[in-house]
């Protein structure tokens, strides 16, 4: 379903694209490179400018409002920071122009998207699905499923099969788009059955693939019912040298362009209230080894006594934040000194959020399969920080967990990249911190 998705925002965005490339190529003077390769460049990045605003989001088939809000904040965004590499062209754009493609990506891309939403919506076939499992055990995780699908993915059958019922179902194939194995013990009773179906261009699929593609998480009962195949695929995952390059990088330019805001935050919080002005704790990193993680700091300082009384560590927060405190937590800016980590190799930029002692003795006691989540460095921002709230219960810590094991299965330069785009728009939104 999210993969149908992806293609569909794909498509929108190069059609919006080609648009605005078309309609720029009657206005530019014909045979001129220098202001070809300019527009292209605004055209990209007002692209990425609707992407990080979430021009293109699901959550718009239902609204033109909010998509014409995300298109034209986006739009802006991509225009005005184009400006940057066209300053160095000798001959540059018209204002004029780059005013017209503003206008055109307005127009035309939320025109395009809902259009193509609202095809998908009518036009995208149901998948029914023969599920070889039993359905006390796995119907509540494909009910949820089929809600995240928008009654795409359906059920048509739960079998605990044997080789003649399962031939018999065969036989009546039309009745369902593809076989679906929700229990690899069962399956391995049918195995031959199975390795027929191929012949007859019947799908198999199976129920890992289907609900991460679809949820974007791994829900803890489903590593429980295919475990061998997680833990293996855990164990795989590693931080590769490129994205530790990556990560230098970013982290340097991050530390170096914000070193207006590292001397002025540093400033007023010395002002509002004293030293320090970093804030140090230990926090649990990858293979559980022990480091100090920095950042601003933005609430009042509480006794360690008090603060081991409180059941949740994180319930005085509002009261106690300062002035700046606020703004740095809203504005997510309290977290820049963590590219210090980064420098340092304690931390990635993106990664599971590293965690304070509280909560990971909490969440290695009562979260099962929690200890993946150190398969990797943590991260300053990350997949379960873009889509879950900030959590302080052991069954919110569980789903944020699904969150952060989905990276850690499928982690990609693409996937980081989208992570990336997100919080750029999680801070430009002032969405504060999670």
């Amino acid at each position: 379903m999210n993969k149908r998705l992806g293609y569909l925002k794909t498509a929108t965005a190069v059609i919006t694209f080609l648009m605005l490339v078309i309609v720029q190529s009657f206005i530019l003077p014909k045979g001129n490179a220098n202001q070809l390769a300019q527009a292209l460049i605004i055209d990209g990045f007002i692209l990425l400018g609707i992407y990080t605003f979430r021009g293109f989001r699901w959550g718009h088939r239902t609204s033109l409002n909010a998509l014409l809000n995300s298109v034209f904040v986006g739009s802006l965004f991509g225009s005005l920071l184009s400006l940057i590499p066209i300053y160095f062209f000798p001959q540059r754009v018209s204002s004029l122009f780059l005013l017209l493609s503003l206008l055109l990506s307005i127009a035309g891309a939320p025109v395009l998207f809902f259009i193509a939403l609202r095809l998908f919506i009518k036009y995208c076939p149901t998948r029914r699905y023969l599920v070889i499992g039993k359905k006390e055990q796995i119907e509540p995780l494909l009910e949820e499923v089929r809600k995240a699908s928008f009654d795409k993915i359906q059920i048509y059958r739960y079998m605990n099969p044997s080789s003649i019922a399962l031939t018999q179902e065969l036989d009546n194939a039309s009745a369902f788009d593809g076989i679906l194995v929700a229990d690899q013990q069962l399956a391995d009773h049918v195995e031959p059955i199975l390795n027929q179906v191929h012949d007859r261009r019947i799908p198999v699929e199976y129920l890992p693939n289907l609900v991460e593609d679809t949820l974007q998480r791994i829900p803890l009962s489903l590593i429980e019912t295919f475990k061998d195949y997680y833990e293996i695929a855990f164990s795989k995952a590693n931080d590769s040298p490129a994205k530790r390059l990556f990560d230098v990088i970013l982290a340097i330019a991050a530390l170096v362009f914000s070193s207006p805001l590292l001397a002025l935050f540093s400033l007023l919080i010395l002002i509002e209230s004293g030293l320090p002005v970093i804030f140090k704790q230990t926090r649990t990193g990858k293979g559980f080894a022990p480091f100090v993680v920095y950042k601003f700091r933005s609430l009042r300082e509480i006794s360690r006594s008090k603060l081991d009384k409180l059941e949740n560590p994180n319930q005085t927060i509002e009261q106690r934040a300062t002035k700046v405190g606020k703004v740095l937590r809203l504005t997510r800016f309290d977290e820049i000194p963590q590219f210090w980590n980064v420098l340092k190799g304690d931390m990635s930029v993106i990664g599971p959020r590293p965690e304070m002692a509280a909560y990971h003795e909490m969440g290695m006691q009562r979260i099962p399969f929690y200890r993946f989540r150190y398969s990797l460095k943590p991260g300053i921002t990350g997949w379960a920080q873009i889509h879950y709230k900030h959590t302080s219960s052991p069954e919110e810590y569980a789903v944020k967990t699904e969150y952060d094991l989905y990276y850690i299965k499928n982690r990609t330069i693409l996937l980081d990249l989208q992570i990336t785009l997100h919080t750029i728009e999680t801070v430009l939104g002032l969405r504060g911190s999670k």
